[in-house]
């Protein structure tokens, strides 16, 4: 595996924080990047969560699993995904995509994602079929073809910031998932 670059903001994306926290809703795969946030904010009522790469900054951390975290005001390299007609969800500053952890490209309820170079094919991943998501009608991201949805975990906790929420992110199988913590919406926020 390529080791991914350096944190790299691309110059869309170095919005900053003056931006204001409103959003619009994409209803066909996006190219400009947005957040992928959760349609319910469960117990954060003014931001919801948003789908994340750990760490911030010089400290993203690719050996760790994604995260549901509050979205946060404007658009950063870390929360920062593009939806791409194929099915990647893609996070441009990384150059990664979201990916199922799983062997012989299938996945198993319970397992995490992650983020993996996009269309990676090493020993014991090939990311390819781990890679392709379909954001069904009823709001749910299924791996394609697979039965499993992306799903948030029940409870949430800080982070380093005390004023900051985490939750695990993970896939279910589609007719088992509660909609409160599986229903996603592409937002851009406003001035992105």
């Amino acid at each position: 595996m390529r080791p991914f670059p350096a944190l790299t903001l691309l110059p869309l994306l170095a919005v900053g924080a003056l931006m204001t926290p409103a959003a619009h809703a994409e209803t066909a795969p996006a190219q400009q990047p947005g957040h992928l946030r959760l349609v319910d904010p469960l117990d954060r009522p003014n931001d919801g969560y948003c789908l994340d790469v750990v760490g911030s900054g010089r400290y993203i951390r690719f050996d760790l699993p994604l995260t549901a975290h509050n979205c946060k005001p404007g658009l950063y390299a870390d929360e920062a995904v593009v939806m791409e007609a194929n099915g990647y969800i893609r996070f441009p500053a990384y150059h990664a995509c979201a990916t199922v952890a799983g062997l012989d490209g299938r996945a198993l309820p319970g397992a995490a994602l992650v983020p993996r170079e996009c269309g990676e094919r090493t020993p014991f991943m090939e990311a390819d079929k781990l890679q392709r998501f379909t954001h069904r009608p009823d709001g749910r991201i299924e791996l394609t073809g697979s039965g499993l949805c992306l799903t948030v975990g029940k409870e949430s906790a800080t982070t380093f910031e005390p004023t900051h929420r985490w939750r695990p992110l993970f896939v279910e199988r589609c007719e088992a998932t509660d909609a409160q913590r599986s229903r996603w919406v592409f937002s851009v926020p406003a001035g992105a």
